[in-house]
Parts: C-alpha cells; sequence; structure tokens
C-alpha cells in the first residue's frame, strides 16, 4: 500500500477505536496489505480491495483458542 493509505488508515483506527497506541505498519514484500499493531502486540491484517473501480478495506483478525 502506498504511505498516503498507510497514514489514513492508522489515523482511522485511533479515531475509531479512540486508541493512539493503534499502528499501521506496512508489510516487508507486500503491497495488497499492511498489518495493524497494539504497541509491540500485532492484532491483524488490512487488506486492499478494489472492484469495479470501488475501493474497500477489510481487516482481518485471528483470535486463538489459549487467548480467550
Amino acid at each position: 500500500m502506498k504511505p498516503e493509505e498507510i497514514r489514513k488508515l492508522d489515523a482511522y483506527f485511533k479515531k475509531t477505536f479512540s486508541n493512539p497506541r493503534l499502528e499501521v505498519k506496512a508489510r516487508p514484500r507486500k503491497d495488497d496489505s499492511c498489518e495493524l499493531y497494539l504497541g509491540d502486540e500485532f492484532l491483524g491484517i488490512i487488506y486492499r480491495d478494489e472492484d469495479e473501480g470501488e475501493l474497500s478495506y477489510n481487516f482481518s483478525m485471528a483470535i486463538l483458542d489459549i487467548d480467550l
């Protein structure tokens, strides 16, 4: 993803969840997605989806049963 997209997503997550510790980071060797962290803890992946000229982002988070 482009740095501008990552900055917008970063601001969106911080504002939406009222948490300045959330951080969106670029993924090494991938340009169709980025990662979301809370401090040093990985939370999930944000995928860029462009279909028929419409752009959206999908957030995917896996939750392990041992974490519950």
